[in-house]
């Protein structure tokens, strides 16, 4: 069983920044990518951000540029640093191990307000 718990997230200004932490248990978590997702309301989830096991990070147009993903394997942890957050970047957000049988986190809201 691998569980992914979240922290972090909470009101933003818009223009600032914060950073979401995902926390792996029961699982060898250096052998694993891990993947940022989020959802807004009425739209679909969308991959955001991911890291490799070797490190390699990937982000979608939305968010290049703005947004970070790191991981400290001996931590058994993957983080998303969003800097100069704006209004669209509103949603619920995920981490998830790829794959049909990866786990999601229990997600964690992020509101940025103008």
């Amino acid at each position: 069983q691998v569980q992914l718990v979240e922290s972090g997230g909470g009101l933003v200004q818009a223009g600032g920044s914060t950073r979401l932490s995902c926390a792996a248990s029961g699982t060898v978590f250096t052998l694993n990518a891990v993947g940022w997702h989020r959802q807004a309301p009425g739209k679909q989830r969308e991959l955001v951000a991911s890291i490799t096991s070797d490190g390699s990070t990937n982000y979608s147009d939305s968010v290049k540029g703005r947004f970070t993903i790191s991981r400290n394997n001996g931590k058994n942890t993957v983080w998303l640093q969003m800097n100069s957050l704006k209004e669209e970047d509103t949603a619920v957000y995920y981490c998830k191990i790829p794959g049909p049988l990866g786990s999601w986190s229990q997600g964690t809201q992020v509101t940025v307000s103008s």
